[in-house]
């Protein structure tokens, strides 16, 4: 059956983009060497198969909850996002899956991961940069935050933010560079400054390359007396 990296596209969830097939074969079967196919021989038995377009697939949580175990964290967050957001699985069913693979290898990573997933997040990005924030001991923030005026009206949204401290962060991408998107968060960005908030505006350059960067921009603004 399809497994991992092919069933997550499949479900609707292919956050991790893979070049090969990837397939779950019976433990004890053995694991065939095919050009352009990765066979996964089964250690916890797929107790459910679920088709798809007419190719039988390991459930949406058993594919999401695999591939926590065994990609990088940068990675698995926004594959774990993803699966909820798309609806392919609920957060009771990766936790129940988590359960099931009790002392295998990256199940606390899994755990951890599954922990923190939110259908909230809107981009790879957005879940990376939400990842690197908590595991550098800041608060978690919250995802696709709304702002109200002074009648409750919500005026705009954040990207991730900090209600309580009015701090909010966004990921830059190419998008914010084109010319209506630039007017459009100029006005954005004075009304937020008008009304107490504090916007750190972040780019791909800052999450990959200088990550404490963001870190320290940020932690005077969230834990400072």
């Amino acid at each position: 059956m399809a497994g991992f990296q092919t069933a997550a596209r499949l479900h609707g969830f292919g956050a991790a983009p893979s070049a090969q097939v990837h397939v779950i074969v019976p433990a004890g079967s053995g694991v065939p060497k095919i050009q352009g196919v990765a066979a996964h021989e089964a250690v916890l038995p797929v107790s459910t198969v679920v088709e798809i377009s007419g190719v039988p697939c390991a459930p949406a949580a058993r594919s999401a909850v695999d591939l926590a175990r065994v990609l990088r964290r940068m990675d698995a967050l926004p594959l774990l996002d993803l699966s909820l957001r798309a609806g392919a699985c609920s957060r009771d069913e990766l936790l129940a899956e988590v359960a099931l693979h009790a002392r295998l290898r990256g199940v606390r990573q899994a755990r951890r991961l599954t922990e923190l997933a939110d259908p909230r997040a809107e981009c790879r990005q957005e879940s990376q940069l939400r990842l690197l924030l908590i595991d550098g001991g800041l608060p978690a923030p919250e995802p696709q935050l709304w702002v109200p005026d002074q009648d409750g009206v919500h005026i705009y949204r954040l990207d991730l933010g900090y209600r309580e401290q009015r701090v909010g962060v966004e990921y830059d991408g190419r998008s914010h560079l084109d010319p209506d998107r630039l007017h459009h968060d100029r006005s954005r960005l004075n009304w937020l400054a008008a009304n107490g908030w504090r916007m750190r505006h972040f780019t791909a350059t800052d999450l990959y390359r200088r990550p404490q960067h963001i870190l320290a921009t940020l932690r005077p603004l969230l834990l400072a007396p």
